[in-house]
């Protein structure tokens, strides 16, 4: 893992620029918010996930996560079926600010295309250079 200036970025994950990362387990992906999303958000006090079954669209919404700041769509990295959602997010969002990329995971997807669909997400780093254009921004 890596801090830059204060955000964590593991290894071992895909970004996206829509703040969430991915982590890829067999022939499944496991999907949750970045450390950086979760700071800029501050308080988390909801979030609308979707039920498993449901289909995502890499790059459209599927959900919200809502913080005393903001309410923000959360936007699928890749398509497939979603498996499993966290449901203990639903009823403890206070996780996605606790623990983003443990306890605080969202969804499970059985991805459809995975492959090309990689190509459009940033590696660990790309992600850490991503994060510190954001951090010189002032985003």
């Amino acid at each position: 893992m890596v801090k830059v200036d204060g955000y964590e970025v593991p290894e071992g994950l895909y970004y996206s620029k829509d703040f969430e990362w991915l982590k890829i387990e067999g022939d499944k992906v496991r999907v949750g918010i970045t450390d950086y999303a979760q700071k800029q958000l501050r308080e988390i006090v909801y979030a609308e996930l979707p039920s498993p079954g449901t289909t995502t669209k890499q790059n459209e919404p599927y959900g919200t996560v809502e913080s005393v700041k903001a309410v923000s769509d959360l936007v699928a990295p890749v398509s497939g079926t979603i498996e499993e959602v966290n449901t203990e997010v639903q009823s403890k969002p206070e996780l996605l600010n606790e623990d983003p990329y443990g306890k605080g995971w969202l969804l499970v997807i059985n991805p459809s295309n995975l492959q090309a669909e990689l190509k459009n997400l940033m590696d660990f780093n790309a992600a850490i250079e991503w994060h510190k254009s954001l951090i010189k921004e002032g985003k």
